[in-house]
């Protein structure tokens, strides 16, 4: 197995807290430089590591689309292998949440998957062309 597939399905710690997050974002601020990888999952499948400006935005990109669409007093939709060190972060989509406990017997996948070794396509889904379009701009400006 990849080594992008043991971090995937290997025990994750969720950011529960919206302070956590913001804390979190601080380390991979930080930690920009090192190659990160991110994979929209269903729509941008990357083949290179992001620049750190791009990462950053990114970033500021996903924290500004949660802080508007989870009205949530939790965040619990980011799950990271390593707070200080992370090599991997799945980011759930606000909007395509599904069952949290996976009783609809539908998989919902994450929405954003940030890993620093190369990823593997993890199928095809439908996502919104709203969220589709959000994503394009990102990289637009």
């Amino acid at each position: 197995m990849s080594e992008f597939m043991t971090l995937y399905n290997g025990m994750l710690r969720g950011i529960r807290d919206w302070a956590r997050w913001d804390d979190f974002q601080k380390t991979l601020a930080e930690q920009s430089d090192n190659g990160w990888y991110v994979y929209f999952v269903g729509v941008n499948f990357p083949q290179a590591p992001l620049d750190a400006a791009t990462l950053r935005k990114v970033l500021g990109a996903i924290d500004v689309l949660l802080h508007h669409d989870h009205k949530e007093k939790y965040l619990g939709i980011v799950y990271v292998d390593d707070f200080e060190y992370p090599q991997l972060i799945k980011i759930y989509d606000p909007n395509n949440l599904g069952a949290s406990c996976g009783s609809s017997g539908k998989v919902v996948p994450a929405g954003w998957i940030l890993s620093r070794d190369p990823p593997e396509p993890l199928g095809e889904f439908v996502v919104p062309e709203g969220r589709k379009r959000w994503w394009r701009e990102i990289f637009q400006n």
